[in-house]
């Protein structure tokens, strides 16, 4: 079984991730920011079907609020008076919403604290992988990819260096199956990452930066991989979809990527102030 999950994940791999690569790298910044767009919309409908899987009207509601915020960052994020606005809108409508959709009353915290922090944990984040296309001008590929980079090996590292290293448990009560060696693994992978930016598509990040970045962003997304684990394990849902043969739903591939990429922006934001 666990072979047969591998062959069809690192199949989904080759299929999909040349055709993102394409259209990073050869689309317009429209089309990548619409795929980003699309997944917001994917992935909140999955964490919204988790956090209220009775109530198909505050999932809805709760996948336009993401939508929203990251529409409003993508396109105002200079504006503070917009930007202000929606950050205080969605937690609002979040918190009203579950007074209108009462539902059980002893889930009633988790269900308003979802709806308040949904929206900016998958809108507000996963935004920021379509800003450091923009934002970086012709650069702005190559930073989307060392997001992806750290988080798909640092992933891979992990998984790998668990399964056959792997002894001691990294936090057995979220996730079973991941170990303390599986997660410096998983630096070792996003270690490969700013290895091969730096010498190869992004010379301009310095080194000792470059690696900085992978033990801070490679190691903070694997906590975020565990967090996404905690939020299914509490609403007992092994995985938060099916939209990725192989690999679940969408929010179990791209909750690294969460993490990632908004430190990548801000590094970005910080040391360019572009």
């Amino acid at each position: 079984m666990a072979s047969s999950n591998l062959a069809m994940r690192l199949l989904t791999a080759a299929v999909v991730a040349p055709l993102l690569l394409l259209l990073l790298f050869a689309g317009p910044i429209w089309g990548w920011t619409t795929l980003v767009i699309v997944a917001c919309a994917i992935a909140s409908q999955e964490f919204f079907a988790m956090t209220h899987p009775a109530d198909k009207l505050a999932q809805g509601i709760g996948i336009v609020s993401s939508i929203a915020v990251s529409l409003v960052i993508y396109a105002f994020g200079h504006d503070s008076r917009v930007l202000l606005t929606v950050l205080f809108v969605v937690p609002i409508t979040g918190a009203l919403i579950t007074l209108w959709r009462l539902g059980d009353i002893p889930s009633a915290a988790f269900r308003v604290t979802a709806a308040i922090a949904g929206p900016l944990y998958i809108g507000g984040l996963l935004v920021t992988v379509a800003l450091l296309r923009r934002d970086q001008a012709d650069l702005g590929p190559r930073w989307v990819l060392l997001s992806l980079m750290f988080s798909w090996l640092a992933d891979t590292g992990g998984y790998f260096v668990g399964r056959f290293f792997g002894k001691h448990k990294l936090h057995e009560r979220v996730s079973p199956k991941k170990t303390v060696e599986g997660f410096f693994g998983s630096l070792l992978g996003a270690s490969a990452g700013a290895l091969l930016a730096h010498f190869w598509y992004l010379p301009s990040l310095p080194l000792s930066h470059a690696l900085a970045l992978a033990v801070v962003a490679g190691g903070l997304g694997q906590l975020g991989d565990l967090v996404e684990s905690l939020i299914k394990r509490s609403t007992g849902i092994k995985d938060s979809g099916w939209i990725v043969p192989g690999h679940g739903g969408l929010l179990d591939r791209i909750d690294a990527l969460l993490i990632v990429s908004p430190i990548l922006y801000l590094y970005t934001l910080w040391t360019t102030g572009e």
